[in-house]
């Protein structure tokens, strides 16, 4: 057997599942959601709940299909194939892709009679896929497949991440008022000249998520510094600026304070594992210094915050000299923001804690999903190109050691928030789509990052191209592609 592949490994473990549902209950149809809990969140439509004996039913079945050491085909289509015959028999989410999209080339896999499809290879014998953990959660069940963690292939550990569960819930609510639910409803709107619409009521969503955020933490007169954290390309910055703007709306004057400029000099930076310097671990911020001027402006002390130069990484001579008042609330800004050892010696009862990222993504259908973190990547790769004169090949080359910071120095922290607060988009990545392919097509066959290339422009193809004049200066989006209120590229 190859290599171990966690995502081919988990997709040939979804068909196993499809199967197992289809026997049990072949009337319903099964929606993946989004990742929860180390792992998939799935629902069966049709039943409004899944009960504990129905998910062992369910892995029964599966246990009972890879034992049989089923053969997997595979047969490769294309979108020219499809003939109106086929159409009548297919998912209406399937069905609105593929009328929807140019031409375009998809797996489709049959499993003893079941057939479904993928857009990436799977095993060609259940055999292979024995590691699985199902359990009811909520309206539906979470679905976990192996990880390689530590050198080991493992289920991952069971965790409960009960603010996140709550973010999808609402971004589900807010594709129900859009009247989007898959990439081909979002196609649909897009050619039939509504898309500005749908854009709107997107930003204004998000626009009224901060208006609650800034509510909840005028409620408590004791709030002095408000932290806001989140992975690479969330949008941290420009979700900070439109929180500055909400509060001093409300007369608060915010005092915006960046991580970044607490960076210790770039020859003091740790070393990580692999011999390169890691700018991703709390160590290479200068925490003693941040807790000394934190305690110092509670205190209504005159403070000069440093300024870092990323050019020379060297902290400038000199820095701003800060004072803050009665009515002053201090606003945080950095990846570090969750980790309580950021602020020591200040009470938790003075500070908010935001956490901010791409947490949820339109599915392309039912049973495919969209990774988030590809998301990130995608918004990465445009603004790397135009801000920092970054070619594809070196974000994609950068991606996983900034995979490997944020799982060791973000998500853990996650749950520590007041408020999560999800800044993706609907539509983004039909705007990205253009600046994306365009740096992806330069990637060259003999580059190590080429395949990842290709799967990228794979998946953009089954987006329509939506214009970027349409998104808004203020807009989170803005951040990446240009063009934005609080940035000058």
């Amino acid at each position: 057997m190859e290599k171990f592949k966690s995502r081919k490994y988990h997709l040939t473990s979804k068909l196993v599942l499809l199967k197992a549902i289809n026997d049990i209950y072949p009337s319903f149809q099964v929606i993946f959601r989004n990742s929860l809990n180390n792992g998939v969140y799935v629902t069966i439509n049709g039943k409004n709940y899944v009960t504990e004996e129905e998910v062992k039913k369910i892995e029964t079945r599966m246990n009972e299909i890879v034992a049989k050491k089923k053969m997997i085909k595979k047969i490769k289509f294309s979108s020219e194939e499809i003939t109106q015959k086929h159409l009548e028999n297919i998912r209406e989410d399937l069905k609105e892709l593929l009328e929807t999209t140019g031409i375009i080339s998809f797996f489709v896999y049959e499993l003893d009679n079941y057939r479904t499809y993928f857009i990436e290879e799977l095993y060609d014998n259940t055999k292979y896929v024995d590691m699985f953990e199902l359990y009811p959660y909520d309206e539906g069940f979470i679905f976990k497949t192996p990880k390689e963690i530590n050198g080991v292939i493992q289920i991952p550990p069971m965790i409960d991440d009960i603010k996140l569960a709550k973010v999808y819930k609402e971004s589900s609510k807010w594709n129900d008022i859009m009247e989007v639910s898959c990439v081909g409803s979002l196609n649909r709107i897009n050619l039939q000249g509504d898309i500005i619409e749908l854009i709107r009521v997107n930003e204004t969503l998000h626009d009224k998520k901060i208006t609650n955020i800034t509510e909840k933490i005028l409620e408590d007169r004791e709030i002095k510094i408000v932290t806001i954290a989140g992975p690479s390309s969330s949008g941290k910055t420009t979700f900070s600026n439109r929180l500055k703007l909400h509060l001093m709306a409300s007369e608060i004057r915010p005092l915006m304070i960046s991580l970044d400029d607490y960076y210790v000099n770039r020859d003091q930076i740790p070393i990580d594992e692999n011999g390169k310097k890691d700018f991703e671990t709390i160590k290479a911020l200068d925490i003693e210094l941040l807790n000394k001027n934190l305690r110092d402006l509670m205190l209504e002390r005159e403070v000069e915050i440093p300024k870092y130069d990323f050019a020379s990484g060297q902290r400038k001579e000199k820095g701003e000299i800060v004072k803050i008042s009665k009515n002053t609330i201090i606003i945080l800004e950095g990846i570090h923001g969750l980790n309580n050892s950021l602020i020591e010696g200040i009470s938790q009862s003075h500070i908010f804690k935001i956490y901010i990222s791409c947490l949820t993504q339109l599915n392309i259908d039912a049973h495919n999903r969209i990774k988030t973190s590809i998301v990130r990547k995608m918004r990465r790769i445009v603004r790397d190109s135009i801000s920092r004169n970054f070619d594809a090949e070196e974000t994609l080359e950068m991606w996983s050691r900034v995979r490997k910071g944020e799982s060791k120095n973000i998500f853990p922290y996650q749950e520590n928030a007041d408020v999560i607060f999800d800044t993706s988009l609907a539509y983004e990545i039909g705007v990205l789509k253009p600046a994306v392919e365009r740096e992806l097509i330069k990637i060259k066959m003999s580059s190590p990052h080429y395949d990842e290339a290709r799967k990228l422009l794979r998946l953009l193809s089954y987006f329509t191209t939506i214009s970027d004049r349409y998104v808004p200066d203020e807009s989170i989006l803005k951040e990446f592609i240009g063009g934005s209120y609080f940035y000058n590229y």
